[in-house]
């Protein structure tokens, strides 16, 4: 889950009153959120890397707060705030709109064919005098990188892009260069670099650098360029140095590129719609004309509202609960779901803002219900299916091996299920084929490509890792391991050499 870090005092000012920190926790809780930690910059400076280090550290409190990884309207404080509020009935959900100004003000951008090979989609639209504070600037910043991390998959799907729009001049260029012929002043340098000086200059950011790969053996590069050749950003990597915002900024021009366009217009709007409130006509987004290779136009961002109808007998049934379908109607409403009762006196109808891009089927809509509800609040019932657990027999003995190894003196080591074919084969003086052994399709790392067919490499690599630790090192694992078997309807199964499905393994080392 994606952890959101807000500072308790712009918090609390932003919620019109104070909570007591149990309080709080109980308002999350209530919400479906989880207050993780209570901390601030200087604990957190001092745990990582300690008290040295977190010297002129801030000590403003900070309230890190879980929230699910699909709920990208509650990525920032804007977006947490609005949902907190509209669930404790202070305020009305907003109603976001999107203005097309006149033709000789629209702002537009030009896809052009060549973008196909690397960064195919782009969307854009415009904040329109907007005012920043510090926090603000610093909310707006985080909301990007928390985006990026999320559902814009470490850039590989959407990268954002956000420039001073009173810096540059439109109609706006999307398009795709080789890289020796682009050159640009990146965001915070003082000079000009050709793009592969950009490639080799972040290659050793820790932040830039892993994202170089997603296009750095591309033979074009994608750019951003305005009417006077002015280049903007050159996504996924930097924006340039020119449009760079700051707190002075009163008109920005945010722009997404993309290898997927619905994901793109999911992060725009939820970029516009967290922060739209802090324009001179609150909640409401100019809108940009993005023109295709062949030659079709479409305005963003979309803004899309949609209408859905579900039953209050069906919710209720789904739930375990047993509300009126205006009680129902009035929990989604806290929840930025506004909702009414039909005609017919049984079906609700809801309205889904373009802020909630996690409700995707019925089954969203009557999550949503219960939070509101309270999962605390819903009776407790006997399940319809009526069984006595039982322990697995095999499970009861390894638990009794368990106690009497350990009272033997012996130390119990859990190890990975996976390993690399070198621990099985290899390391053992044994060919792979005799192993039997069950092999990861796509393996991330060279460490886990096999499931294990024996414990003992991991015991071995374990008093490897301890040879520091004093003699005699006493180990046991009691654990599963995975043969290869045809007969099996998923090819493989759980055994061991004692054909009790689990393996036992005990070293001495003195």
């Amino acid at each position: 889950m994606p952890t959101v870090s807000v500072k308790r005092d712009v918090l609390y000012k932003a919620l019109g009153r104070s909570y007591t920190d149990e309080e709080f926790d109980e308002l999350c809780f209530e919400f479906g959120l989880e207050l993780d930690e209570i901390t601030s910059e200087r604990e957190i400076i001092s745990k990582e890397k300690g008290d040295g280090k977190a010297d002129g550290a801030s000590d403003v409190i900070l309230f890190k707060i879980d929230v699910p990884a699909n709920r990208y309207d509650l990525l920032c404080l804007e977006g947490l705030v609005r949902g907190l509020q509209v669930f404790k009935e202070r305020v009305d959900a907003p109603r976001y709109k999107r203005i097309i100004p006149p033709d000789n003000q629209l702002q537009r951008l030009f896809i052009t064919e060549e973008t196909a090979a690397v960064r195919p989609y782009a969307v854009a639209a415009v904040l329109r005098n907007i005012t920043f504070t510090q926090d603000r600037y610093e909310n707006f910043i985080d909301l990007q990188d928390k985006l990026h991390q999320n559902i814009c998959r470490r850039r590989t799907l959407v990268a954002i892009g956000t420039h001073d729009l009173d810096t540059i001049k439109g109609p706006f260029i999307y398009t795709a260069r080789p890289p020796t012929s682009i050159k640009f002043r990146p965001l915070n340098q003082n000079k000009e670099y050709t793009a592969p000086e950009v490639m080799e200059l972040y290659r050793t950011d820790s932040h830039l650098k892993h994202f170089l790969h997603i296009i750095e053996d591309k033979p074009v590069y994608p750019v951003i360029y305005d009417s006077n050749e002015i280049l903007l950003s050159m996504p996924p990597i930097i924006n340039g140095d020119h449009t760079k915002i700051s707190l002075n900024t009163h008109n920005v021009f945010i722009e997404c590129t993309a290898t997927d366009l619905t994901k793109a217009k999911t992060v725009l709007d939820i970029m516009v719609t967290m922060f739209s409130e802090y324009c001179d006509e609150p909640f409401t987004v100019e809108a940009v004309e993005v023109i295709y290779p062949d030659g079709k136009s479409h305005f963003y961002p979309e803004l899309p509202y949609r209408n859905e109808t579900i039953s209050a007998e069906k919710m209720n049934s789904k739930i375990g609960i047993k509300e009126t379908p205006a009680n129902l109607a009035k929990l989604l409403t806290r929840m930025c779901l506004k909702s009414h009762v039909l005609e017919d006196g049984d079906q609700i109808g809801i309205e889904i803002p373009p802020t909630r891009a996690d409700i995707i089927h019925a089954c969203d809509i009557v999550e949503d219900a219960a939070v509101a509800y309270g999962f605390n609040n819903i009776p407790m019932t006997i399940p319809k299916t009526y069984t006595i657990a039982n322990q697995f027999p095999l499970n009861k003995l390894t638990e009794l091996l368990r106690q009497d190894l350990a009272a033997a003196g012996f130390t119990e080591a859990l190890t990975f299920a996976l390993c690399s074919v070198e621990d099985i084969a290899d390391k053992l003086s044994v060919s792979v084929s005799s192993t039997k052994a069950a092999h990861i399709a796509n393996p991330k790392t060279a460490e886990f490509q096999v499931a294990r067919t024996t414990l003992l490499p991991g015991l071995l690599k374990t008093i490897a890792a301890n040879r520091k630790m004093p003699l005699p090192l006493k180990l046991f694992e009691i654990s599963d391991v995975v043969m290869k078997d045809s007969s099996r309807d998923v090819g493989a199964r759980i055994t061991d050499t004692c054909v009790l499905c689990t393996t036992i393994k005990i070293l001495a080392l003195r």
